[in-house]
């Protein structure tokens, strides 16, 4: 399969190249800092950033494309479920 876009430098704006299901710990980080969430089953996400800093997203809707360079999504605070990294 020919891929066009093979030579060019993908941006933060850019679709994701890989995803991977999230299993919230309050002490693992994600394998990789992400560009985005998709939360498949809405509701609370606690979420800490590349920059250390942690925030409760409330009444995320199921079926949300969430922007962010998170790296961990923490078990405590989460009532979300089905969700999946994106980078």
């Amino acid at each position: 399969m020919a891929d066009d876009f093979a030579d060019l430098r993908a941006g933060l704006d850019s679709p994701q190249e890989h995803h991977a299901a999230v299993f919230p710990s309050d002490t693992v980080d994600l394998p990789n800092a992400t560009r985005a969430l998709w939360v498949g089953n809405g509701g609370n996400i606690t979420a800490t950033t590349i920059f250390g800093e942690t925030e409760v997203y409330e009444n995320v809707p199921s079926g949300t494309l969430l922007p962010g360079r998170f790296t961990r999504i923490h078990a405590t605070g989460n009532s979300a479920s089905s969700i999946l990294a994106l980078w």
